[in-house]
């Protein structure tokens, strides 16, 4: 990550606003340091509310300018974009080793992701902006258009920093929004001013996108400027349901529309006829990759019966053989998780399901900085890790009469994000995927999928809304019903 950190650190500390690197309006900054190592990659500005009026303001301004820009022009600033991406591949790879612990494997799909999403949305400048509407009144010809909304507020989580803040802003810059984007304060390189770099480099307008970053327990500064500024039209968020509930909260105040992505208890369906190596496969990746730190990752698992032993068997034997340790080491599964509040409440809730009779058929033991992969079964109901989203290597098994009763204890949860179904039957498979309570379902695949211009999103508590550059406009975009006559129109009186 050399190259990387070194122009972290050589900005010293700053934010990106109105196209150039400024410093922070209070001077205070905050060590970034990695998971891994614990070593500090650099110096971030710990920005405030002030910062962000500032960015929202420079947004503002580039906005007229950026929305009249011709298709050509921004069809060929995310060509350039995925360019300079495709050409700092490694660079890229090692930061998000560095910074969130990424593995070469998730790695691999955040930069494939990423290329996809630029290169898609370069079409977004081509697409229609409306469409004629029939009218009954004689001589009126009506149109709806579709334009961009303006200033958009952009909250990206630390999982997926590269793709998540990506998609928090491609969308949008593409259907000529501008942005202000506030990476987490445990990705501000990967999650924010790497694309800040990336879009400069590209010749993205000064003031198109700009990126505030904020200390960490400090977020409320940065978000809330968003949220009370009459110029910020929209916001997204990923994270959490509880973050995400507060600023829907306050998002209602002001009559403001959130794009909203949240937890996942994402059920993984094994039903008896499935092929059961296929079924194992599946399963350890859909659980473990990016260990576990992936909001569509397999939280619980639940097997048919005839199929239970043996793949309780083997699957928990993969878990156990996963490489664990440094998540530059192309050969590790399991790098570390993001913090040491991460790695405590993994242990504690690993811990208390232990002490209410659950069985621990693989890892269960931390082993600082890293969390192994880790198998439960027999976790009772009422154990925190059965009832809320634990973003780490620890899944749950339970074996059940049938899969419509998998299907019943999965719709149970309060959160709908994301769910897949192992069978040899797909059309069984799909019948049980129309009957889950989940915005996304995989039948014959794990729940760890997304495309760029897939409608992404959840149902229930998981949030609402719909990432995606085919459904982007629908967020992002104001709709106008214009009318036009030629000739002048009769009135009663």
């Amino acid at each position: 990550m050399a190259g990387a950190v070194h122009a972290w650190r050589d900005r010293l500390s700053g934010h990106f606003i109105g196209g150039e690197w400024v410093p922070g309006g209070n001077g205070r900054s905050y060590p970034n340091r990695s998971p891994w190592s614990g070593e500090v990659l650099g110096e971030v500005a710990a920005g405030d509310a002030e910062d962000a009026e500032r960015a929202i303001a420079a947004a503002h301004e580039a906005f007229g300018g950026w929305a009249r820009a011709l298709p050509a022009e921004r069809q060929m600033i995310f060509l350039r974009a995925a360019d300079v991406v495709e050409g700092r591949r490694d660079e890229i790879l090692a930061a998000l080793a560095a910074e969130t612990g990424c593995g070469r494997h998730f790695g691999a799909v955040q930069v494939g992701f990423t290329l996809n999403l630029l290169r898609q949305a370069a079409q977004l400048a081509y697409r229609p902006a409306g469409e004629l509407l029939p009218s009954d009144i004689e001589g009126t010809r009506a149109m709806a258009v579709r334009r961009p909304v303006g200033v958009t507020g952009a909250i990206a989580p630390w999982n997926a920093s590269l793709t998540l803040a990506g998609r928090a802003i491609v969308g949008p810059l593409a259907l000529g929004n501008t942005v202000v984007l506030k990476p987490s304060e445990e990705s501000p390189y990967t999650g924010g001013a790497l694309w800040a770099e990336i879009f400069q480099e590209a010749g993205l307008p000064a003031g198109a996108l700009n990126v505030v970053t904020h200390a960490p327990g400090e977020a409320n500064g940065v978000g809330d400027a968003m949220l009370v500024s009459p110029l910020v039209k929209r916001i997204n968020f990923t994270g959490s349901t509880a973050t995400g509930r507060r600023l829907a909260e306050k998002a209602g105040r002001h009559l403001k529309r959130v794009v909203l992505q949240l937890s996942g208890q994402n059920p993984l369906i094994v039903a008896a006829d499935a092929d059961l190596d296929y079924a194992v496969d599946a399963a350890v990746y859909g659980a473990f990759v990016h260990q576990g730190q992936v909001c569509m990752c397999a939280r619980r698992v639940y097997v048919e019966r005839p199929l239970a032993g043996a793949f309780m068997e083997r699957f928990a034997a993969r878990a156990a053989a996963l490489p664990t340790g440094d998540p530059s080491d192309p050969a590790t599964v399991v790098g570390p998780v993001i913090n040491e509040w991460a790695l405590a409440l993994l242990d504690r809730r690993v811990k208390e399901a232990i002490g209410l009779g659950a069985r621990v058929l693989a890892g269960g033991e931390p082993v600082p900085p890293c969390y192994p992969a880790t198998v439960l079964t027999d976790v009772p109901d009422d154990a925190e890790i059965a009832q809320s989203e634990t973003f780490g290597p620890v899944v749950v098994v339970e074996v059940v009469d049938s899969a419509e009763q998998a299907v019943a204890r999965a719709n149970r949860s309060d959160l709908g994000l994301a769910a897949s179904i192992i069978t040899g039957d797909s059309a069984r498979g799909l019948r049980l995927a129309a009957r889950l309570e989940a915005g996304i379902v995989h039948v014959n695949d794990q729940p760890v999928n997304d495309e760029p211009q897939m409608p992404f999103g959840g149902l229930k508590d998981s949030g609402w809304g719909r990432f995606g550059l085919g459904f982007a406009a629908e967020e992002f975009c104001e709709l106008q019903w214009i009318t036009v006559r030629d000739d002048a129109r009769s009135f009663p009186f």
